[in-house]
């Protein structure tokens, strides 16, 4: 799929600065993983500019990629500032508590009419049990939108929630519009963002066995980030 056409991760930098708030002035702040899935070196500004004193990353080449952008960083030790606190990731079964800094947002490809007794995606394991209209939808597990999640989570197209159907193909999944409608180029919401899937990563969480943590690295390594203003 071109990147184009793929969902994207939406970095939130005023949700980030929001988090960090006054806390993290003279504090490590712990960002292994590329801190969390959410790009190591502009949290790291982030956070520096904020009053941090050093960020906690997994080895020797973070250290040196971030010192050539003047940042002070280690491998040992422990942090003062955890990604949950930091980047508003739930923690267990439990919803987060700060601002959720990752989005995922795809658009609908196309809409069809699905009708009663028809199944969709590979092995048909969702049939339809009334006429109903499906759209399919940027994201699928080559993005880290888990196989798991086929008919288990929902995603927010405009105003209205709605479930995802059938099982996850590569670059796209399949979302039951529930006999209504909507035009081509749609933004979806997976996860995040400050509506009706906020908190909806801690139910990927439950569905998968996976932390919400592990989901979120998943995914900032699989599809194209961006931050916004």
């Amino acid at each position: 799929m071109a990147s184009s056409s793929a969902p994207r991760v939406i970095l939130d930098r005023r949700a980030l600065m929001r988090n960090a708030g006054e806390s993290v002035r003279d504090a490590v702040i712990d960002l292994r993983h590329d801190a969390y899935g959410h790009g190591l070196v502009e949290a790291a500004r982030i956070v520096m500019d904020a009053g941090a004193a050093s960020v906690l990353v997994d080895g020797d080449d973070d250290i040196a990629m971030l010192a050539g952008y003047g940042i002070s960083a280690r491998a040992e030790g422990s942090a003062d500032i955890g990604p949950h606190e930091l980047f508003g990731i739930p923690e267990g079964s439990t919803v987060a508590t700060s601002s959720p800094v990752m989005r995922l947002e795809g658009h609908v490809l196309s809409t069809k009419p699905l009708h009663a007794g028809e199944a969709v995606s590979y092995g048909y394991t969702h049939r339809a049990d009334r006429d109903t209209r499906v759209a399919l939808v940027t994201g699928g597990y080559a993005q880290g939108v888990l196989r798991a999640l086929g008919n288990r989570v929902s995603v927010q197209i405009g105003t209205d929630v709605h479930p995802v159907v059938g099982r996850i193909a590569m670059d796209v999944c399949v979302v039951d519009l529930e006999g209504g409608d909507v035009p081509d180029g749609t933004p979806v919401t997976f996860f995040g963002g400050d509506g009706r899937m906020r908190d909806a990563l801690s139910h990927w969480a439950a569905v998968t066995g996976l932390t919400a943590l592990e989901i979120a690295v998943v995914i900032g390594r699989h599809a194209p980030r961006e931050w916004s203003a």
